[in-house]
């Protein structure tokens, strides 16, 4: 697990020069899961894609599992940032097509290294932690959106807006696994269409240009 510290704990970086080195670690403990996987990650090996010392990774991380942590946390962050859906457009229908379309291309540039930890959670308490504060932004945002359907009279009220929005979020996860990972052939738009369409049903959301009834 590295050697064991002997400087002082490590702080935020306070100048450009030390956000650069600090963020640089980062990218390279990512580039070395994705690439080579958990065998090759090593504090040795991460110093020396960025050409620092010991003495400098352990300026800015507790340890390997500290850098971890980190690059878990950057890449939900990065891969949360790219899935939100801007206050418009109005048409709840048209807002569920863009989250999942966001969803799809952020899940496939973090997929990776997220199935990496994945992998990993289940045996680190730590790294399932990790990953279910990431599940719970997806679940959490999806419930909202549920509620706020329900109270307008636009989706099911009988349904339970969590568990609703955790089946319905394992169904697009399980896409992204099957395009990113099985990498299945896909049309990746008549996919987002299709799952859009799905959970619009599931909800009893009118579809525009259909005829399809809310059960609300």
């Amino acid at each position: 697990m590295g050697r064991t510290r002997t400087n002082p704990a490590p702080t935020a970086p306070a100048t450009a020069k030390g956000r650069r080195t600090h963020d640089a670690l980062i990218a390279a403990g990512r580039e070395i899961i994705e690439e080579h996987g958990w065998a090759g990650f090593t504090t040795e090996a991460v110093t020396q894609a960025v050409g620092v010392s010991y003495g400098t990774f352990y300026t800015y991380f507790e340890s390997k599992d500290d850098l971890l942590r980190k690059i878990v946390q950057a890449a939900a962050g990065q891969m949360i940032t790219a899935s939100l859906v801007p206050d418009t457009p109005d048409d709840p229908y048209a807002r569920i097509v863009e989250a999942n379309r966001r969803f799809l291309a952020a899940k496939g540039k973090a997929a990776k290294v997220l199935r990496m930890v994945e992998h990993g959670a289940y045996l680190d308490d730590n790294l399932r932690s990790l990953l279910l504060e990431v599940r719970e932004f997806y679940v959490g945002r999806s419930e909202e959106g549920i509620r706020r359907l329900q109270a307008a009279g636009l989706a099911n009220p009988d349904l339970d807006p969590r568990l609703t929005a955790i089946a319905l979020g394992g169904m697009v996860e399980q896409v992204a696994v099957i395009i990113d990972e099985l990498r299945e052939p896909l049309d990746t738009e008549k996919m987002v269409d299709h799952l859009s369409r799905l959970w619009a049903s599931a909800i009893g959301l009118r579809i525009p240009g259909t005829n399809a009834q809310n059960p609300a």
